[in-house]
This record gives structure tokens, sequence and C-alpha cells, in this order.
């Protein structure tokens, strides 16, 4: 049974375009929390889907944020932002004084040319990228990193709590949400290379890395990402939670970041060409950790060498 709405919220009605493997959880949780939501996506079965758990399904882009309070864009990139708020008439078709919540993974300046457009106009623009990955979009768990004036945050405030339980305002201006999911990102996409190149080393030298594993997770070399991602590095075909072609994506983003401000990031470099080494054999949609493939192809190792599970 659908919950009633909470009095509490300042907005009930929310326009959700991109119902993908984290869209789709984030949208339910919405649901959950008591919000209408009148989703749209490319593919029909989603937007079904989307039906099937009391949402109200919708045939357009401009569907979706027809009488919405809010426009939540989870979709890949900054084009398809761009497309869907533009070309296919969200925006027109968003009440004014409404928000739109960019949640996507963009390059900060891509975010603060669409939230001068959509101020222009004369609708609100919150830049809120995510962490979390689709375990957090599952659980309501997502770390959400909010740019927008403060008044704007504390008015979507209720909608982002339902996603995340981590809302942090970062700044005043659209872009600087996005900057941090790129900080973010760097680190990430250079924990897992490095760990798929320790490994590496070990694996030529006939370590069991099995072994190493276990050593390094409980010393001062360890990271989040060396005890999520290094269980599946030993496995020939591991789970996918989040493929090869999303640090792809989002080093390159890290990099023109870097470029537009002029600041130096040889390791983020190193790290998006071994990821970028991985897609080119067709490996792109397998899971991030197995850029330890490229490593094995420039050593002459094989996959799983010295003691890895298969």
């Amino acid at each position: 049974m659908k919950r009633p709405l909470n009095k509490d919220h300042h907005m009930t009605t929310v326009g959700f375009i991109g119902l993908g493997s984290m869209g789709m959880p984030m949208a339910r949780n919405l649901l959950a929390k008591g919000f209408a939501v009148q989703g749209f996506d490319v593919r029909g079965e989603s937007v079904r889907g989307l039906e099937t758990v009391g949402g109200t399904g919708a045939s357009s882009a401009a569907a979706a944020a027809a009488g919405a309070d809010a426009l939540v864009l989870m979709v890949v990139n900054a084009a398809q932002a761009d497309a869907v708020l533009f070309a296919d008439g969200a925006l027109e078709a968003l009440p004014a004084g409404a928000a739109v919540i960019l949640m996507a993974t963009c390059p900060p300046g891509a975010v603060a040319d669409l939230a001068g457009r959509v101020e222009a106009a004369g609708r609100r623009f919150v830049d809120a990228p995510v962490s979390g990955g689709m375990v957090g979009a599952v659980a309501g768990t997502l770390s959400i990193m909010a740019a927008a004036d403060a008044g704007t945050v504390e008015r979507v405030r209720p909608i982002l709590a339902a996603m995340g339980d981590k809302v942090f305002h970062v700044g005043e201006t659209p872009g600087q949400g996005a900057t941090v999911k790129t900080v973010n990102q760097l680190l990430c996409g250079v924990h897992i290379a490095v760990v798929a190149e320790a490994f590496a080393l070990a694996a030529k030298a006939g370590v069991d890395l099995d072994i190493l594993l276990e050593i390094m997770s409980g010393s001062s070399a360890s990271s989040w990402m060396l005890k999520d991602r290094g269980p599946r590095m030993l496995e020939a075909e591991p789970e996918i939670t989040s493929a090869v072609d999303i640090f792809v994506k989002d080093l390159g983003i890290v990099l023109e970041a870097g470029r537009d401000a002029k600041a130096a990031l040889p390791l983020a470099a190193v790290a998006h060409q071994m990821f970028l080494a991985t897609s080119g054999r067709g490996e792109g949609g397998m899971d991030d950790s197995q850029v330890i493939r490229s490593y094995h192809a420039v050593n002459g190792t094989a996959s799983g060498t010295a003691g890895g599970r298969h």
C-alpha cells in the first residue's frame, strides 16, 4: 500500500527521467517516502516497471515534467540532460519556479552552462551528483553533493533525503557539486587501477594473490577499493557492480576538469589509459575490477595467475 504524502514535504510531485540501474531504485525510494513520481525512460519496459511499483509512467520527457514540483535527471551525461531539457521540451513543460535536479556525473563546466540556461528560463537548478553506486541507490544510502543557493537546496532537501542518507550542501554555485563528484571519481579510479598494478607485480613474481589480498587488506596499504574490488580482481568473471566504461567516462570528465582548471593530473591520466585499454579490447561492459586484465596483457601474466580464483 502506498504511504500517504508526508505533510511536511515542501514538494510532492517529482518528475523523474532516467529509470536505469540507479534511477529506478531512486524513483522507488521516492515513492516509498510518499512522493508522487511520474517517470520517463527511452526504454518502455522501464516506464512500465515504474508503473508496477506505484509510479505514473510518462510517454515523453515533457510529460514527466508537466506539473511537477521538481524534475530529477538521472541520465547518462550532460549531452543527454541538454537534449531532455531543451530538444525534448521537458524544461518548457516544467512549471515556472520548479527545480531541475541534475544527479548524473557531468563535467563541472557543462553543469554550470546548463544551470545558467535553466535559470534564465525561470526555473531553479540544483547540481546534485551522487556517490554510492547501485547498492546505495537501492538502499537509499547515497551521498548527494548538492550545489545551489541555500534556499533552493532546503526546498528540495526532502526529495534528496528520500534517495540518500548523506545530503551535503557543497556550494552555492552549480558546478561545485560536479567538481566534488569529479574529485571523488579521480580517487576511486586511481585506487582501482593501483590495486590492479600492485596485484600485477605480485602475479609476475609468482606470489599467491589470495594471500596478498589478505595481507594488504589488514595493512596500512589498504583502502576501501582494495577491499571491495580486490576479491573481484581474483575472479575470472566477477559480478558486475560498475562497468569499466563508467571509469572510461568518469576519468575522462576528471581530465576535462583538470584541463579547464589548468591542473595537472598525471595519475588520473595513466589510470584512464588503463581503463581505456580494457574497453578497447571489448571488455568495457565487464566489472571495473577487470582493469587488471590490461595489466595482465602488458605483463604477460594470465588472468588469475598465482592463486587467483576462477
